[in-house]
């Protein structure tokens, strides 16, 4: 059996390059600098890198970003940070094709933050997102190609 690609603390890590949609490439091949894991990171760092993975059209990266954020901050936000992680998925999962990963991902991230719409922690336009994941869960399955990542990426605040 061949040896897995470990990391410094032992767990398995695939050591590949990935493309912007974090799909793994032939070993060799130039990739997209992935993301470093278990980053904390504050609300306003991980806002704006997240949104310009987002606006680069590197929405798997962007989940990584949340999912730090998630995994880090306080037990109050976590259903928030878990449900923008979801989003940027879903974002992937259409950017890939995957219409059927799509749709459950932006709808499930939709449900996970709809709860803070009200309060608009960090100044996230909770509400304008939940409208902007059901649109595009709505419009995913018509696309004949799929999209563009950039061109699908939310502002997650004015």
């Amino acid at each position: 059996m061949a040896d897995r690609d470990r990391d410094t603390e032992g767990r398995a890590r695939n050591a590949r390059p990935r493309d912007g949609l974090g799909r793994p490439l032939p070993r060799g091949a130039t990739g997209v600098p992935r993301q470093p894991e278990g980053i904390t990171r504050t609300p306003e760092e991980t806002l704006r890198e997240a949104q310009q993975l987002l606006d680069e059209g590197k929405p798997f990266h962007a989940h990584e970003v949340f999912e730090d954020a998630w995994k880090s901050g306080p037990d109050t936000e976590r259903q928030l940070w878990r449900g923008l992680a979801q989003l940027a998925v879903g974002i992937t999962h259409a950017a890939r094709g995957n219409r059927t990963g799509a749709v459950a991902l932006l709808r499930r991230g939709a449900d996970n933050i709809a709860p803070f719409a009200d309060a608009r922690p960090h100044g996230i336009e909770v509400a304008a997102l939940c409208g902007w994941a059901a649109a595009l869960a709505e419009s995913v399955p018509h696309h004949d190609t799929p999209p563009d990542p950039a061109a699908l990426a939310p502002r997650l605040r004015p």
